[in-house]
């Protein structure tokens, strides 16, 4: 007779499971809110720095690890200068970037086990001052915008808009007529008139969302004023008043606005073909209300002097040349930038006009911050926290727009926009967009590029 063996389970063999596996969750959950893994996991794998800048990393592990440095002349941990060392993780890491390049730190446990690396890429050194100051902005656009149509009465009490008919719309850039470059209203008078009464259409060249398009319009005569009318409601300048956010005195460049100018009527984009940004002064304050933004009313300065030319517009603001730091400047030298991944969530400061000229300091919250790998608009979220300014402005209002923000002694970003509902909060972006479309901050690829031409050179 065969005899099967068989093994008895043990009833408390699925209890002993279940403690060991709650064992395990308590200490998983009471371990990720260590100091020590948190600062692990805050670690990044990326680190961008700025030559001679140092920055300090903290893992909080009361352990000895093996350091290694792929470039040692571009990367220096706690001012040592080889490219193997040991160090203690329970000190704040230091480092220190020598020179511009890319580099590798890895970390291992007891000379063999992985623990964390980091690809650090060191951009060239930069400082920029912040500015503050209350500028008034004229613009010229490239062109003739399009702000919208008209009807013209002609001889038999017909009314017809011939822009209409020939197609043309509303945030349309005239470029051309018959040929000729159009860059300033006058022109167009005189080519109205000029093809009515010889009969014959004009040839226009518009561009529309970033094309050219083409068509042909034949003016009508104004039975009323005696005049010819394209039937068209069209602008080639605008003015107005906002904040200077930078100055870059190595490049001779500055920044301001922190947003895009639009036209008032189309929402269009303005393309700039000149322009010119002007000393302004305060004259008095809308407040904000919940509902209704407020704004700063300013004026030219009759003898205030050009600052500076304007030579593009984009969604991070207005970018163009300034020879020289404007006056009422906080700051007499450049202070260092932060790139968007240093941001945080806390206090930092607003720089900008209340009264007249002079540049004011105003305490505000960063109470989101957004992680951007590509340029974007609403980098952060801010809240202003100074009782004097929300009892002078009621919060952010119109003209504020460019006003630099400053956090641990270095030049952040810019406010941007206001929540109409909850004015005393609002949007602000990085600094490094501006920067970038002021032509100041080198992509990864381009200071690549340039540190080879300068090595051949």
């Amino acid at each position: 007779m065969l005899r099967i063996a068989t093994k008895e389970c043990d009833p408390l063999t699925p209890y002993v499971k279940r403690l060991i596996g709650l064992m395990l969750v308590i200490i998983i959950c009471a371990g990720s809110n260590t100091p020590s893994f948190r600062d692990y996991v805050a670690w990044p794998q990326q680190l961008r720095l700025f030559e001679g800048q140092q920055k300090q990393l903290n893992l909080s592990m009361p352990v000895m690890a093996k350091a290694t440095i792929d470039h040692p002349e571009i990367l220096q941990v706690n001012g040592n200068k080889q490219a193997v060392m040991n160090v203690s993780l329970n000190q704040p890491l230091a480092l220190q970037p020598k020179q511009v390049g890319q580099a590798e730190l890895k970390l291992k446990l007891f000379n063999r086990i992985p623990l964390r690396s980091l690809k650090v890429n060191v951009v060239p050194d930069l400082r920029v001052i912040p500015g503050g100051q209350t500028i008034g902005v004229k613009v010229k656009s490239n062109g003739i915008l399009v702000v919208g149509h008209h009807l013209v009465q002609v001889e038999d009490n017909r009314k017809v808009s011939p822009g209409e008919e020939a197609g043309v719309k509303l945030g349309d850039l005239i470029v051309r007529i018959n040929e000729e470059r159009i860059q300033d209203l006058s022109q167009v008078g005189i080519l109205v008139k000029a093809a009515g009464e010889a009969k014959k259409p004009l040839k226009l060249e518009v561009r529309r969302n970033g094309q050219l398009v083409n068509t042909e319009l034949r003016p009508a005569y104004d039975a009323e004023d005696k005049t010819w009318r394209l039937g068209l409601y069209i602008r080639d300048s605008a003015a107005g008043v906002g904040t200077l956010t930078f100055y870059a005195p190595d490049q001779g460049v500055y920044g301001a606005l922190g947003h895009v100018i639009t036209d008032l009527d189309t929402q269009t984009p303005i393309e700039v073909g000149r322009g010119e940004i002007l000393q302004s002064n305060v004259t008095s304050i809308s407040k904000s209300q919940n509902g209704e933004p407020g704004e700063k009313r300013a004026h030219f300065l009759k003898e205030g002097r050009v600052l500076g030319n304007v030579e593009r517009n984009t969604p991070f603001g207005i970018f163009g040349k300034m020879k020289s730091n404007p006056d009422h400047s906080l700051f007499k030298k450049g202070i260092p930038i932060a790139f968007n991944e240093e941001v945080r969530e806390g206090p930092a400061e607003m720089l900008t006009v209340v009264n007249g000229q002079q540049v004011e300091r105003f305490k505000i919250e960063i109470v989101h911050v957004t992680r951007q790998s590509a340029p974007a608009t609403k980098g952060m979220v801010i809240k202003i926290t100074d009782p004097r300014l929300l009892q002078k402005t009621g919060g952010i209002v119109q003209g504020m727009s460019g006003s630099p923000i400053i956090q641990n002694n270095k030049l952040i970003g810019a406010v941007t926009h206001v929540f109409v509902n909850n004015p005393s909060s609002g949007y602000g972006c990085f600094i490094e967009w501006m920067l970038q479309d002021a032509g100041v901050v080198l992509s990864q690829s381009q200071w690549k590029t340039t540190k080879k031409v300068h090595a051949a050179a």
